[in-house]
């Protein structure tokens, strides 16, 4: 009786076990506190890195890496005069708010309502968690669009739906950021990465080239082994974990499902309006791109992935939710007049008053983190301990893809992890007879699964705000605890896909 038992109830030991990570990861201080707890020890420890003396070599420059001390007279006028600046020039600071902009006036038109209302009417819900998670996973080709527009709408998705939003959420999350490298389509991190490769490439062989699409065909199938392995883990861990929603529309406890009512006849003709506008901005966007000298392309070499296309992304999602808004309320009758869309706004950035302050804390602590170089210490570090290792072939790979999740913890930029590690591995295993391409395609690996559970990614505070508007007395522990599945199984999963990958000896990308 007691073995049939302990295998039976694999499930109820795991929901102990990221049930007492989320208590534990609670009882620490609010987010904001702990950024700024967490800054208050970069800076001691600065100091101790400093006074040991302990050293790296940069293994792309050759330049010697010193810990530099914050509790020094210029680490304390660093301190003073950037402040206001490492909040104001917090990446995703500028992008939230821009963004949120355009959609609070679709959202305050009942635009974004509408839709997804109809979405759920017409989708088979079976397919809602591999929709929710693929369109995760394609949000990549440009990243902001996915943390800022599809995770909150995966949450209204799935409580809509009558699921648990918070399971929306983690599933879209898992799309975004657990999928961060797979796509069916090149995006901006492609050529970056690439570059960075091909320097590294050329130390052994100075006419080496490493192209953007080097890891396309890995990164096509990775999209789909992302999307069943997140939709898998979000049906069988986390919202059976979860249980059933009791909130209303608002959050707060009451009904369990609301109402899906079919859409009214208003809601229709602001829909066909909405789809009107998102017509016409697709063609200024098309006439923009597709030909060789469109206006949104570079104006000297005519590319379209380093082009004002790909770096106005944000303006494009303003600019298309005020539109399609505006074209909604104009004919379901929501907006009558130029102060309607302007509550839109106002309200939108009525519900970011946490999620300001954290950013705050926040920046203060990336940006102490990139200043004292310990980021870079520690990377250097760790990858001359594998690289002393001894290991050769896949095991080696698999030992490169765990240290690079690993690292991601601690520095949250792709390409500067990879400006650091490109340089010793890439040589390293073009001398072991592996190509660039195929390090690089381990290193994404790495860089992709860790994302959701780490502090250092950019959008960690929007999502825990995220999390707080269903759950307020969520943390850093019920975040972490949630998507803590998601990370192990994808790490598992994609690093047996690129074992097989390898065994096969097919090719990564063109």
């Amino acid at each position: 009786m007691t073995g049939p038992k302990a295998v039976a109830n694999p499930r109820g030991i795991l929901t102990r076990v990221l049930s007492l990570i989320e208590r534990v990861g609670n009882t620490l201080p609010d987010p904001a506190v702990l950024f700024l707890i967490l800054a208050l020890l970069v800076v001691v420890i600065s100091a101790i890195a400093a006074w040991s003396g302990v050293v790296a070599e940069h293994p792309g420059t050759g330049e010697t890496i010193r810990p530099l001390s914050l509790l020094s007279l210029p680490g304390l006028h660093w301190i003073l005069a950037s402040m206001v600046t490492n909040f104001t020039g917090f990446a995703p600071l500028g992008t939230v708010l821009v963004a949120l902009l355009g959609i609070g006036v679709a959202e305050h038109s009942g635009l974004i309502s509408a839709c997804m209302r109809g979405i759920v009417l017409a989708a088979p819900p079976r397919l809602l968690t591999l929709v929710v998670v693929f369109a995760g996973v394609l949000s990549n080709t440009a990243s902001e669009i996915g943390y800022v527009l599809l995770v909150p709408l995966a949450a209204t998705i799935f409580k809509t739906a009558g699921r648990h939003p918070v399971a929306g959420l983690a599933a879209g999350f898992a799309g975004v950021s657990g999928g961060y490298s797979a796509n069916l389509l090149l995006g901006t991190i492609d050529p970056l990465l690439a570059g960075l490769s091909q320097e590294a490439a050329r130390i052994i062989d100075p006419e080496y080239r490493v192209n953007p699409a080097a890891n396309y065909l890995f990164m096509a199938a990775s999209t789909f082994l992302i999307t069943a392995v997140g939709s898998w883990v979000t049906e069988r861990i986390v919202e059976p974990r979860l249980g059933r929603w009791q909130g209303t529309s608002d959050g707060e406890a009451g009904e369990s499902r609301p109402e899906l009512h079919r859409l009214r006849p208003e809601e229709r003709r602001g829909l066909m309006g909405a789809l009107l506008a998102a017509l016409l901005f697709a063609a200024f966007l098309l006439a923009g791109t597709v030909p060789a000298n469109g206006y949104l392309r570079d104006p000297v070499t005519g590319d379209l992935l380093h082009s004002p296309f790909m770096s106005g992304i944000v303006a494009f999602i303003f600019l298309g939710g005020a539109a399609c808004g505006l074209a909604y309320g104009a004919f379901a009758g929501t907006i009558r007049n130029d102060r309607d869309a302007i509550k839109g706004m106002s309200r939108a950035m009525g519900t970011l008053g946490h999620y300001l302050v954290l950013v705050f804390f926040a920046a203060q602590f990336v940006a102490y983190f990139n200043w004292t170089n310990l980021g870079l210490l520690v990377a250097v570090k760790g990858a001359d301990a594998l690289r002393a290792s001894g290991l050769g072939g896949i095991p080696m790979m698999l030992c490169f893809v765990v240290l690079s999740a690993l690292i991601n913890l601690l520095i949250g930029s792709a390409s500067a992890k990879w400006a650091v590690m490109a340089p010793v591995f890439i040589p390293m295993f073009m001398l072991l007879g592996y190509s660039p391409e195929l390090v690089q395609a381990a290193y994404r690996i790495g860089d992709s699964c860790t994302n959701v559970i780490s502090p250092m990614m950019s959008y960690f505070a929007l999502i825990i705000a995220f999390f707080q508007k269903y759950d307020a007395r969520a943390g850093i522990g019920t975040l972490v605890a949630t998507m803590l599945p998601y990370s192990i199984v994808f790490l598992i999963a994609w690093s047996l896909l690129l074992m097989l990958w390898m065994w096969l000896g097919w090719p990564l990308g063109f």
